[in-house]
């Protein structure tokens, strides 16, 4: 993240110290708030949607490694945002990629890219809970999301509930996330330069945090209108339990030092072109993937 960003604080209250606002308020803010943000990431060069990055950097090898072969299978990519990831799925041979996410904006920018690229993948705009009509009943063989995703979920158990329904029998489920470590990471300056330091909460518990900021992640102009976002934490042993608890078997967890992109200023380039801490720093895990499989008869 841009270190222009605000800090967030916790809680709920609006504002202008009115009511706190309802989760479903919340949600609405956030999905304001990306339509908002669209524009700016469209013409970003961190999405480098000039042609400067490919659908392909947004994956460490790991991942494919884990998703195994693509061909033939139907994939959907949940809280896809532009489509950046979900053109990989295609482009690997997948019989027919969907991404879906709740913002307006996104999805049309996503379809645009689509179709001047030639690609032909499918994108439906639909909060992830009402993900099983939005599809039309479908189910697919792989279920994909992840890389800032979770944190725009204000409860796990209804989101792995609504997995678990788009998977056929013997389907994947695969989530690559940012660490919750890395989300109560921040940078703190010190007299010999920043430090990463515990800034905010690992685990869930005392509400979203509130944002409200003009600048994203990316960079580019700052973002007008809806400028406020709610983010919840949700700790690995959440996350874990949450798919466990929706009926998926898991089969394997994740945890690496690697991310996609520079978070941090001290970070240097790993070998495959993505970014960890450097060696003087102790080595903590930055992003994490969770497998897990539809049992056959369920």
């Amino acid at each position: 993240m841009t270190t222009e960003q605000s800090e967030p604080t916790h809680g709920t209250a609006s504002a202008a110290g009115g009511a706190p606002p309802t989760v479903a308020e919340m949600v609405l803010a956030n999905r304001a708030n990306w339509d908002a943000r669209t524009p700016v990431h469209v013409a970003s060069a961190f999405y480098g949607l000039d042609g400067s990055r490919t659908a392909e950097d947004w994956f460490a090898p790991f991942e494919w490694a884990d998703l195994g072969d693509l061909a033939g299978r139907d994939v959907l990519h949940l809280q896809c945002h532009l489509g950046t990831e979900t053109a990989a799925f295609a482009e690997r041979g997948a019989a027919h990629t969907v991404g879906l996410d709740f913002s307006a904006a996104s999805v049309a920018a996503a379809r645009d890219l689509a179709q001047r690229a030639g690609r032909d993948v499918e994108f439906i705009e639909s909060d992830v809970h009402d993900a099983v009509r939005a599809v039309g009943d479908r189910r697919f063989d792989v279920v994909y999301t992840g890389k800032g995703a979770l944190c725009y979920l204000p409860d796990l158990t209804p989101w792995a509930e609504t997995v678990r329904s788009l998977l056929r029998p013997g389907g994947t489920f695969y989530l690559v996330e940012f660490h919750p470590l890395l989300n109560a990471l921040g940078p703190t300056p010190g007299p010999d330069g920043q430090h990463l330091l515990l800034r905010h909460d690992y685990l869930a518990g005392r509400g979203p945090l509130r944002s409200d900021t003009a600048h994203t992640y990316t960079d580019g102009p700052p973002v007008h209108g809806a400028t406020t976002s709610y983010e919840w934490r949700h700790g690995l042993g959440e996350v874990v339990s949450a798919v466990v608890a929706a009926g998926l078997t898991v089969e394997l967890v994740r945890e690496t030092e690697l991310l996609p992109w520079k978070r941090f200023e001290a970070m240097v380039p790993a070998e495959n072109g993505w970014w960890r801490l450097p060696e003087s720093e102790p080595i903590v895990p930055l992003l994490f993937a969770v497998r897990a499989v539809r049992p056959y008869g369920q």
